[in-house]
């Protein structure tokens, strides 16, 4: 997978309005896996771009309509069956980690790429899931300099108390393996 311009290549490119410009002079030096399932662990639907896109459609569900009007964004979003989309270039800021630390240094967002699962805590994740993020993760590591193997972390490990994902399931070891 090649990148240019910011913008992975070959993807379906699909530009969420919920991104803003990284802080002045900082450095895209950190990678931050996620999962989301709209409605929770409901796969195999459009509502989880429709979220990142702000057209999440009022419905009979409860837990949709109160997300609905919520600013979120990852840079990727990789569904169950590979498909990998893209809502914001690598060099703007996406809203993925909310309040958020690594290392002592706040806001992840300004200095992260997030990258959204399709999945749940506890429902393991699809093998093409980890092909594509290993594919993905190696291109990332080519063209940002300041991206390491020992960058790369859950929600969980930035939000602590606050977010869980990708959870339990998710298999870092065999993730770890799969990066050159």
């Amino acid at each position: 997978m090649n990148i240019k311009n910011h913008i992975l290549e070959g993807i379906k490119l699909s530009l969420s309005s919920n991104h803003d410009d990284r802080p002045e002079n900082s450095e895209i030096s950190l990678i931050v896996v996620h999962s989301i399932s709209l409605p929770p662990t409901i796969f195999g639907n459009n509502y989880v771009e429709e979220f990142f896109l702000n057209k999440l459609p009022v419905t009979d569900n409860s837990y949709l309509n109160i997300i609905r009007d919520m600013k979120v964004s990852p840079h990727l979003y990789i569904k169950r069956s590979g498909e990998i989309i893209q809502f914001v270039p690598f060099d703007k800021r996406a809203w993925h980690a909310g309040q958020s630390s690594f290392e002592n240094i706040k806001n992840c967002n300004d200095y992260s790429i997030g990258i959204e699962l399709e999945g749940c805590e506890d429902i393991v994740y699809e093998n093409i899931q980890y092909i594509k993020l290993s594919e993905i993760i190696n291109s990332l590591l080519g063209s940002y300099k300041s991206l390491s193997l020992n960058r790369i972390v859950s929600h969980s490990d930035i939000a602590p108390g606050r977010k869980s994902d990708p959870g339990p399931l998710f298999d870092w070891k065999r993730l770890k393996t799969m990066i050159k």
